[in-house]
C-alpha cells in the first residue's frame, strides 16, 4: 500500500504552510481535511506541489473519519479535482471518483528513452500519459530515467499491461518525478484512467489491479459510464498533533 499523512483542520489554512508541512512529512501525499457544511474539503500536497486528485490519501481520510466516528455512511468530499465520495462495506472502503478518458496523443521521443521499453500505445489521460507496455514483465523490469520523465509536460507517466497471472487482470507502475515522486507505490487517481482503458480492452467492468512498485499494492476497480469506484483498505499507523497552529489563508487582493 501507499502511506499518507492526514491532517485535520478546523478552518482554512495558508497553502504555503500546507506545502511546508507536506515537505516535512516527505510522503507521496499529505492531505488536509476540514468540514464544510455537510461535506469535507480536501487539499492534496506532494513534497513539492499541490495536486488536484489523490486516491490513497482520500482512502486514508475516509478511514480516519469512519474509524473515529467523525463521519458515518456515505462521505461526501470536495477537492480541486471535483466531487468525490467514500463508503465502507464489510471488506473495504469504496471511493467514488471521476472517470478519466484516454485519447491518442503525439509521442514525445524522450518517452522511449525514459521508459527503457518500446510502448504498444500512448494516450493522454487527464494530466498524465498512459503507456501500454508490451507485456507485464516489461512493466516489472522497466528501468525508468526519472530525469527524462520529469522533463515531460505531464503530472506523471502510467506504465501498464495486462497481467500475466491468475490473481490480477491489470498491472501498472506510476512515475511523477516532477511532482517530487520518482515512483508512487500505489496510485488511485491513475486507476481512474487505467480502469476504463482496460475495461474496454478486457470486456469487463470490474478489474483486479496490481501496482508493481517496490512496496506494491492492489485494488479493485469498478468502471461506470462517468465514474470509477476504487476499492481498498487502510490502517492507522500512528497519530499525533502539530504543535504550531496553521496560519490563516492570505486575504484576497
Amino acid at each position: 500500500g501507499n502511506p499518507a499523512a492526514v491532517c485535520q483542520l478546523t478552518a482554512a489554512a495558508n497553502p504555503a504552510w500546507m506545502q511546508a508541512i507536506a515537505a516535512e512529512f516527505n510522503l507521496s501525499e499529505t492531505v488536509f481535511v476540514r468540514p464544510v457544511g455537510t461535506t469535507w474539503d480536501l487539499r492534496f500536497f506532494t513534497p513539492r506541489t499541490e495536486v488536484a486528485l489523490c486516491g490513497h490519501a482520500t482512502l486514508a481520510t475516509a478511514h480516519l473519519l469512519l474509524s473515529t466516528g467523525l463521519a458515518r455512511g456515505r462521505i461526501a468530499f470536495t477537492c480541486p479535482g471535483g466531487d468525490l465520495a467514500a463508503e465502507s462495506d464489510s471488506a473495504r472502503i469504496w471511493l467514488d471518483f471521476p472517470r478519466i478518458a484516454t485519447q491518442a496523443c503525439p509521442v514525445d521521443e524522450r518517452l522511449w528513452e525514459a521508459l527503457g521499453c518500446m510502448p504498444q500505445a500512448v494516450y493522454q489521460a487527464g494530466d498524465d500519459i498512459l503507456v501500454e507496455a508490451p507485456d507485464a514483465e516489461a512493466v516489472r523490469r522497466a528501468q525508468v530515467d526519472h530525469r527524462l520523465v520529469a522533463e515531460l509536460p505531464v503530472r506523471g507517466v502510467i506504465l501498464t499491461a495486462a497481467a500475466d497471472d491468475a490473481e490480477y487482470d491489470v498491472i501498472s507502475r506510476f512515475f511523477a518525478p516532477a511532482a517530487g515522486i520518482d515512483e508512487d507505490p500505489v496510485t488511485g487517481s491513475a486507476h481512474c484512467a487505467i480502469g476504463p482503458y482496460w475495461a474496454k480492452r478486457l470486456r469487463r467492468n470490474e478489474l483486479r489491479c496490481h501496482q508493481a512498485s517496490a512496496r506494491g499494492g492492489s485494488l479493485l476497480v469498478r468502471v461506470g459510464d462517468s465514474r470509477v469506484e476504487l476499492g481498498g483498505q487502510a490502517v492507522t499507523v500512528f497519530s499525533g498533533a502539530l504543535q504550531a497552529p496553521p496560519p490563516s489563508p492570505e486575504p484576497s487582493p
